[in-house]
């Protein structure tokens, strides 16, 4: 290995900036046994130079003023590493300018004006790479740049921020509220003093935009995303999420249809069984499809001081690799040609199908979903409801007895072909009475010492009052305690009642074929 080692300048001496010395230090040896000579830092800015720092800084000049770090003769590849749109898009033009290849990890400044940043690379000839930018540690990009390059990429969804995935997977574990993670997410330093950056979905569509433009062949377009945050996210929600077997997370979605291209950014209901679903705390993972290689997953640390470091060396490994290369022949920044790229339309949310979660808010009442405006309105637009489920709102969610409807067909299969039904159990101490009275005279009408007593109520104080009741009467034996049913469900047992305590109840669900005993 007898090439001369290819000299670089870091700006910034930060997380990152301080990991990538760490990396190239410490595996040096390997490093240039890969890029196939040797790879030196010789000048870093820093806000305080004289700063003591855990950091190996020998043999490199550490400078205030960034401008000397761009215009340093002997720098060959500038790692722009300070992060932020100014003074970043200044330097790295500036290093252009020079001749100087650029290495950063500055998602924002790639989003908002990469279109400027690869012109200006293309036309000097040098090499922008910037695979720390996205996802830390994933090589997403040299994945679906280079690996994935004979697919047609049909779609790719991402949980591409770790302040986001660490609270919506904290709310969803431990049952929190969104407040209450987010200030754990601070002290423990996963998410700034100010996080709307990483809560309001910013950050997630800088990236989004990067992945986007290299899947279609589309230029940067960060302003026509759809961003929603994840500040509204209740506990609630989480939990009615996973009783309908989803688990929230906050998504990047792009996806190429007839009319156009899909950049939305937005909190998204993944079925618990996929394994994006599964990827928690601040761990990130992009799901890319291609037409020919499929589903792919790609899966790991998005950032912190090393693994972001490591996607930095590995573009500074490429860099060296292609110096020698003719500049058309290396890799497009943005995986096709420049002159291929398409300025295809980007869809606004409204013109976009997909499906959605809808929570409304209710009176506790019999046959309430029935006068819901909401499921008439979206009939007049054509949309149906796939699943629907309901809580009385003054219980806690890990309080609730929820049957399914397998599960209640299951519970009506043990039942005996006659049954009495009791539904509520907020009724006065004195209605107990009326009701063994109404129901030893409705077995008695039938001369059937058969018949049941199903009780169905929340599992509330009342409700446990009169379980003991009937028991101190002797009544349990008869009696069934099917617990809380939610009211679209109740229906089966209605339907299947031989008599109902009381006829109001019963027409509540519209179910006067029903027959209905006087209370």
């Amino acid at each position: 290995m007898d090439l001369p080692p290819v000299k670089i300048g870091l700006l910034g001496l930060g997380t990152v900036g301080g990991g990538t010395l760490t990396v190239l230090r410490r595996n040096a040896v390997l490093i240039a046994a890969r890029a196939g000579r040797r790879i030196e830092a010789v000048v870093v800015t820093a806000r305080n130079p004289r700063k003591t720092r855990d950091i190996d800084l020998t043999g490199i000049e550490i400078v205030e003023d960034a401008l000397k770090v761009v215009d340093d003769p002997r720098v060959a590849i500038v790692a722009e590493l300070i992060g932020g749109i100014e003074p970043a898009r200044t330097l790295v033009l500036r290093a252009i300018h020079n001749g100087k290849h650029v290495v950063t990890a500055n998602k924002a400044l790639i989003a908002q004006h990469g279109n400027e940043i690869f012109a200006a690379a293309q036309a000097r000839g040098v090499m922008i790479a910037f695979e720390a930018a996205v996802a830390g540690g994933i090589p997403v990009i040299k994945v679906m740049r280079e690996a994935l390059a004979g697919n047609d990429i049909l779609w790719l969804a991402g949980i591409i921020n770790g302040t986001c995935n660490f609270i919506l997977s904290a709310m969803s574990d431990g049952g929190r509220d969104f407040g209450e993670v987010l200030a754990e997410a601070q002290r423990l330093g996963y998410a700034e003093t100010d996080p709307s950056f990483d809560i309001d979905g910013i950050d997630a569509a800088h990236k989004l935009t990067i992945l986007a433009a290299l899947a279609f062949g589309i230029p940067l377009q960060f302003s026509k995303v759809y961003v929603e945050g994840i500040r509204h996210i209740t506990r609630e929600d989480v939990q009615y999420a996973e009783r309908l077997g989803y688990r929230i997370k906050h998504l990047g979605i792009a996806r190429q249809v007839a009319a156009g291209i899909e950049l939305r950014v937005h909190p998204t209901l993944i079925p618990q069984a996929q394994p994006i679903a599964r990827v928690n705390g601040v761990m990130n993972a992009v799901l890319v499809r291609g037409d020919a290689a499929g589903p792919v997953l790609l899966s790991g640390a998005g950032a912190g001081a090393e693994p972001t470091a490591s996607s930095v060396v590995a573009d500074l490994v490429d860099v060296v690799r292609a110096l020698t290369t003719d500049p058309e022949n290396r890799v497009p920044h943005l995986a096709f040609q420049p002159d291929t790229l398409e300025d295809l339309p980007i869809l606004d949310i409204a013109e976009i199908e997909t499906a959605y979660y809808l929570r409304l808010l209710a009176a506790d009442r019999p046959g309430v979903l029935a006068d819901v405006k909401t499921f008439e309105a979206l009939g007049v637009y054509g949309l149906a409801v796939s699943t629907c489920i309901t809580y009385q709102n003054d219980l806690k969610f890990e309080g609730l007895h929820w049957l399914s409807k397998k599960k209640i067909k299951n519970q009506l299969s043990i039942i005996n072909d006659q049954y009495f039904l009791y539904v509520g159990n907020s009724y006065p101490h004195k209605n107990v009475e009326r009701l063994c009275e109404a129901f030893h005279s409705f077995r008695n009408e039938r001369s059937a010492s058969n018949v049941q007593l199903v009780l169905v109520g929340k599992e509330d104080f009342f409700y446990k009052r009169l379980k003991e009741e009937l028991k101190e009467k002797k009544m349990d034996k008869n009696v069934i305690f099917a617990g809380f049913v939610p009211d679209e469900e109740l229906v089966y047992f209605y339907k299947n009642a031989t008599a109902v305590f009381c006829p109001s109840l019963a027409e509540g669900f519209g179910l006067p074929a029903v027959e209905a005993m006087n209370c």
